[in-house]
């Protein structure tokens, strides 16, 4: 990076040993554990098919994923916690993951995105979020110019939950295959295992394929499917072997001995593109003046108890200089200048609710940094826009929408990084680039919550709406009565609470993941390299994706 003047220094007013820290700190160390936990779920899950997988002479995802990657160099996995919850209703026996692993990675000196089936798990069939954390992956490779390498082994959709509105939409996932090799993105599958009916078209619609002898398989339909559709008898190897496939289709371009083989086969492919990146080692050239421990102690439980936002991106920027923008008008938004790892970023926080002030601050600061081209950080830690009659008059509704407009339309000139801290309530989501307003990527805290409106706020509005229709109807309020409304309230409550929480979010892929606080600055620097790297690249776009000859 090319010298820069430093910004002002930032000076921490925050004691990071003090009583109220190491309390919150322990919150959120508990916080981490619970996350950790529900990621080794998954790894424990896959690995229990470790001995089978080794009488075939294979190796499990993880094990793929790790020869696959140059060692020492960083990898960044994405929607860990997709999945969770929406197998079943015990939380306890849910496996998150989705069937599927993915992540931004190096493979021979090029960042790649990588995206296995996880067969060690219901032989890698998809779970209901699967799907949609293969979209998500795709859509970062397609948005970033990263090329897009699939490990396929899968059985498939799992027909035993089988929705036909899932069948409808999995379509996406072979329109996304096509659109990224129409727009020059290199898409290297290899077919470890089985890849059937809808599976076989993931190696058709990749620009090359690598088979493995004995197990790879890949045919519109198996033997008991075609025996019962058309009374014909075939075996797997005559109807889609990978010597098959090399030899007589022409669907594979690399027939590989075992796993390892076709893994070092695929390594050699994409050494072949002759791409290149930001191939620096992940060294942190001017760390913050401020622990990231610190991080952690920052976040009470409870999402009422005030934060400094300054006192995070100090934690997380260049030798914790900050360069503030228009700090006294609309104080309760804080935008500002910094760098991470020599890049220079706005950030755009929250010290409360976002009021008339702050909207048009931060109005006028996106349109600066699209100005000059800078990346934009959203740290969501708000409840949202500022309610009331003052608020109203001064025509919050015009000004918030004038922040959202900025928002949304940014995304076509800079690069947008969302990390959700704190509270993420109502149109606050919204104007702080919430997951429906696109940001290239959006990770989120152990202590983030999202929800329309507090869960206390959402039940108590409820019940003045319910008891307003009684008095207006007449209905005397008995005990009885206020029985069912107090039930009635804590039933919304729990409700607000349970969906609010990240690990619930997280489930329903509204982020790209949960993460440490202390991995904030590195997971940023990635996602910058990324973005940069990407919008720098030049590909060579196809009216159509290559076709398989």
């Amino acid at each position: 990076m090319p010298f820069a003047a430093p910004f002002p220094l930032y000076e921490s007013r925050w004691n990071g040993q003090s009583a109220q820290a190491l309390e919150r700190q322990t919150a959120m160390l508990a916080r981490i554990a619970e996350m950790q936990a529900l990621q080794e779920r998954a790894a424990q899950a896959s690995l229990r098919s470790l001995p089978s997988f080794e009488r075939r002479g294979q190796l499990l995802p993880r094990q793929r994923i790790a020869l696959l990657l140059d060692a020492g160099q960083p990898w960044l996995p994405l929607s860990q916690l997709a999945g969770y919850g929406a197998d079943t209703d015990d939380l306890d026996k849910s496996v998150p993951g989705g069937g599927a692993l993915a992540g931004i990675g190096w493979i021979s000196g090029v960042r790649c995105m990588v995206v296995a089936n996880d067969s060690g798990i219901n032989a890698g069939a998809l779970g209901p979020m699967g799907g949609e954390k293969m979209l998500r992956a795709q859509e970062i490779a397609l948005e970033n110019k990263l090329p897009f390498v699939f490990l396929v082994e899968s059985a498939g959709a799992n027909l035993m939950r089988y929705r036909v509105e899932g069948f409808v939409k999995g379509g996406a996932l072979f329109r996304n295959l096509a659109r990224l090799s129409s727009a020059g993105i290199p898409i290297v599958t290899i077919q470890h295992g089985s890849g059937t009916a809808g599976g076989a078209y993931m190696p058709g619609l990749s620009d090359m394929v690598v088979m493995v002898k004995g197990r790879s398989r890949a045919f519109l339909a198996g033997p008991p499917l075609l025996k019962a559709a058309t009374g014909e008898i075939a075996t797997e190897e005559e109807l889609g072997g990978a010597e098959m496939h090399c030899q007589l289709t022409g669907l594979g371009e690399y027939l590989a001995g075992d796993d390892r083989d076709a893994i070092g086969i695929a390594r050699q492919v994409v050494a072949g593109l002759g791409w290149s990146g930001d191939t620096r080692a992940d060294v942190d050239p001017a760390p913050p003046r401020y622990a990231a421990d610190e991080l952690l102690g920052l976040f009470s439980p409870d999402l009422r108890q005030p934060v400094d936002m300054r006192e995070v991106i100090a934690r997380l920027v260049d030798r914790s200089e900050l360069l503030e923008f228009k700090p006294d008008y609309g104080a309760a938004t804080l935008c500002t200048q910094a760098r991470i790892h020599g890049r220079t970023v706005g950030f755009i926080s929250n010290n409360g609710p976002i009021d008339v002030a702050g909207a048009n601050k931060a109005t006028h600061f996106i349109q600066w940094m699209c100005k000059l081209g800078q990346p934009l950080i959203y740290l969501q830690n708000t409840t949202g826009y500022m309610v009331g009659k003052d608020s109203e008059q001064a025509g919050m509704i015009k000004h918030g929408s004038k922040m959202i407009q900025a928002v949304t339309n940014a995304s076509r000139l800079i690069p947008q990084i969302t990390i959700q801290c704190g509270a993420s309530f109502g149109a606050g989501n919204y104007g702080m680039c919430g997951r429906a307003y696109e940001p290239r990527f959006l990770f989120s805290w152990p202590s983030a919550r999202t929800a329309v409106m507090g869960a206390e706020q959402a039940a108590q509005t409820m019940r003045t709406v319910a008891e307003g229709g009684m008095k207006r109807k007449g209905v005397e309020i008995t005990d009885a009565l206020r029985a069912q409304l107090d039930a009635q309230t804590r039933q919304i409550t729990q409700n607000f609470e349970r969906q609010a929480d990240v690990f619930h979010t997280s489930g329903q892929m509204l982020d790209d993941g949960v993460i440490d606080p202390r991995d904030t600055r590195a997971v940023l620097a990635q996602c910058l390299a990324v973005c940069t790297d990407g919008d720098a690249r030049q590909v060579r776009a196809m009216q159509f994706g290559l076709p398989r000859m």
